[in-house]
């Protein structure tokens, strides 16, 4: 029986209305707008004003856009990466925005849909794709790369101790056939990391992997630093870039490029990380790991 996808929560909602300072006139953009959830909010606040929302997920805009269903005369929602962020400005002749949202999350109805092959728990194809327009597939990089190219990706992305013995196994495997689903992976990756570890550790073994996959697939880290650089050229002098962000790979690329532009005086004020409060966490596992950074560009 297939379960059904568990209602994603946005994370740290009123920190970021705080961070962003939304201006009823404003013109801001969520690079990640997913379920909805803080555009909701943002636009909520906008009189005048102009929300644009980006996904790269089809079926992530669909929910957005029967969420935001009240806003539609103020809100627009767009299928691309945030990296993008400056084709779809020039497209909507739009030149700086007040305020730039990127929660580099995974929502929990995308780890939640077997068929996404995201999730090390459920059954499906070793897809991972975010966007499901794209070619690329997890698949593809597991069955193709070379065992010193998997090794690299599973070190680099997942920081995994036992990626080389995990990169060995796979090409061992899939000499006998593809490895083609999220349990036939996991079964090798449990092959390769040593039962006493395996019993030790906090996190399931696959893991590490998992996101190292998702992360190479998606060209997330890449995206993520085009995101930043386009996205604070077309902020307006005042405007603040917010993000919030999931494990130490993003966090450490939106600190150095934090301080980078304070350090050459574009930038007047940065603040983070901030944390979700304690009673968010407990009604919301997920948010432990949330970090909110914020950027203020010089006037």
């Amino acid at each position: 029986m297939m379960s059904t996808p568990r209602p994603h929560q946005p994370v740290m909602v009123t920190e970021v209305l705080e961070a962003l300072a939304i201006r009823p006139d404003g013109i801001y953009l969520d690079g990640t707008v997913g379920g909805g959830g803080h555009a909701a909010e943002i636009a909520a606040r906008l009189e005048t004003g102009r929300l644009i929302g980006l996904d790269c997920d089809p079926s992530a805009l669909e929910v957005a856009r029967a969420r935001l269903e009240q806003f539609v005369e103020r809100v627009t929602l767009v299928h691309a990466n945030f990296a993008q962020l400056d084709r779809v400005l020039d497209e909507l002749g739009i030149a700086h925005v007040n305020g730039i949202l990127l929660d580099l999350g995974v929502s929990l109805t995308q780890l939640d849909t077997p068929q996404r092959g995201l999730s090390f728990r459920l059954e499906g194809p070793l897809d991972m794709r975010l966007d499901p327009t794209q070619e690329l597939t997890a698949a593809d990089l597991v069955n193709t790369l070379d065992e010193r190219e998997l090794t690299k990706i599973f070190r680099d992305y997942g920081e995994e101790r036992w990626a080389a013995r995990i990169a060995h196994t796979i090409v061992r495997e899939r000499r006998q056939h593809p490895i083609e689903t999220t349990t036939e992976l996991v079964r090798v990756i449990e092959q390769s990391i040593p039962a006493a570890v395996r019993r030790k550790s906090r996190i399931h073994p696959a893991t590490r992997v998992f996101q190292a996959l998702r992360i190479a697939v998606n060209d997330e880290l890449d995206n993520l630093q085009r995101a930043l650089t386009v996205g604070f050229e077309r902020l307006a002098p005042g405007g603040r870039c917010v993000v919030i962000s999931f494990h130490s790979l993003e966090d450490r690329i939106v600190k150095r490029f934090f301080r980078e532009r304070l350090k050459a005086g574009q930038a007047e004020q940065i603040r983070g990380p901030i944390r979700p409060s304690s009673e968010e966490c407990a009604q919301n596992p997920r948010a432990r790991s949330a970090k909110l950074r914020v950027l203020s560009k010089a006037p």
